[in-house]
């Protein structure tokens, strides 16, 4: 099944590139690879998920957060391909989770992200992690990530 296939049967459209926040691309490529910048969970140009994970946020509700921006972070990468289906596989997803003090399951929080990428490119979606807590994010976002693909 291609990616795009895999979407379709997920239910699942790309959107249009949510616009920067500030001075820089959405993601650039070089080579056979596309770096994504940071990507919010933003749907419509609404932040779906603010707060601090473990406090203000469930574990649950950033994971599925953490979902709609790597779907963000794929639009990004598409743009730069002539579609998902020329994305050959994914090599890195980095994970920023705001996390409250003692909140420890940050790698739970990325397995929304990286589920997704499995089920949208099997074998070729399972990559290289990692899964970070920090302080704060960029407008009080729970959860920002980005990711690094190679194109066909």
């Amino acid at each position: 099944m291609t990616p795009s296939e895999s979407l379709t049967a997920l239910n699942i459209q790309l959107p249009t590139v949510p616009a920067p926040i500030g001075s820089y691309v959405p993601a650039i490529k070089t080579g056979n690879l596309i770096l994504t910048s940071g990507q919010l969970p933003l749907t419509d140009g609404k932040l779906l998920c603010t707060g601090k994970v473990g406090s203000d946020v469930t574990l649950e509700h950033a994971a599925d957060a953490a979902r709609v921006a790597v779907i963000n972070a794929l639009a990004a990468a598409a743009t730069l391909t002539d579609g998902i289906d020329n994305i050959a596989r994914i090599i890195k997803l980095t994970v920023y989770v705001n996390s409250a003090p003692g909140f420890t399951d940050q790698p739970e929080v990325a397995n929304g992200a990286s589920d997704l990428l499995a089920e949208i490119f099997g074998e070729n979606g399972r990559h290289a992690r990692a899964a970070i807590g920090v302080s704060e994010l960029p407008i009080n976002a729970a959860i920002e990530l980005d990711l690094i693909a190679e194109t066909r």
